[in-house]
């Protein structure tokens, strides 16, 4: 199957993991709806909706850049019309958009908890729940959340409570949704890569080392496009790893996606 002509609702996609995945979808004449915050350049953060949209549009699918902070589910809404406006309806909705803060709990001010819950759990069900009436209308129409496997081994709690629990909560979303949806075709999967992934956010959080035992964010693009092939009936409900899911499609060069071939590569949070 291709992604040639549908839908897909992107959250975040104006750099990193969403923008690879719109980048990917576009290459085979997909339509991209970027719903992000960054409209104005960003002085630590490359890319904005606009430049992300060009790239879609030199890629060869068709753009359509909203500005959109997914807190608030009126901007969601007005972002979800807009899209069905331009493009007729939605096909795939990818649920990419996430805050990180890394601190313990003395350390986690209550305006940085209520972020990370608003943005990754409340963000999550906002615009699952806006783009799922267009979904139920879709041929073979796609949730995919960009969140871990539910991992309850107390060392991913240790440390940053308050980030594996708005986290998680993405994660809880698919497992919900995935039973709710089953019958009615809409299919809901979770997304996680085994190594860190070059973005911004890593390059913040661990600067320019860290970055070299990186893959590139085009490991995560690949295999988000194989889930979003799949038939939605048959494969629903899954936490799928980015290495496994290119392994089952016949990929067995990584290194392709190393930032720095050769190097050691870091593993990434809730992966065993």
């Amino acid at each position: 199957m291709s992604l040639s002509g549908k839908v897909l609702f992107i959250t975040g996609a104006s750099r990193g993991i969403g923008k690879a995945i719109a980048l990917s979808a576009a290459r085979e004449g997909a339509k991209i709806a970027i719903a992000a915050k960054t409209k104005a350049p960003h002085p630590k953060l490359p890319g904005t909706i606009d430049s992300a949209a060009a790239e879609i549009k030199a890629a060869g699918g068709k753009a359509l850049a909203l500005e959109v902070d997914i807190r608030f589910e009126e901007q969601i809404s007005r972002a979800v019309a807009r899209t069905v406006e331009e493009f007729g309806g939605i096909d795939i909705c990818v649920n990419n958009a996430s805050a990180i803060s890394l601190t313990g709990t003395l350390e986690t001010p209550m305006k940085k908890f209520d972020l990370m819950h608003q943005v990754n759990a409340r963000g999550t069900f906002a615009t699952s729940q806006a783009c799922l009436p267009w979904l139920l209308r879709a041929k073979n129409p796609h949730i995919l959340n960009i969140s871990p496997p539910l991992n309850l081994s107390p060392k991913w709690f240790q440390g940053h409570l308050a980030y594996t629990m708005a986290k998680y909560g993405m994660s809880l979303c698919v497992l919900g949704m995935a039973a709710e949806l089953r019958e009615a075709g809409v299919a809901a999967n979770a997304l996680w890569p085994k190594t860190g992934i070059a973005t911004a956010a890593m390059k913040m959080l661990g600067g320019e080392e860290a970055m070299e035992r990186c893959r590139t964010p085009e490991v995560m693009a690949d295999a988000a496009h194989w889930v979003l092939t799949r038939p939605s009936r048959e494969c629903t409900g899954n936490f799928f790893i980015d290495e496994d899911v290119l392994r089952r499609s016949g990929v067995s060069d990584f290194e392709r996606y190393a930032v720095k071939p050769g190097t050691e590569l870091m593993p990434d949070f809730f992966v065993d």
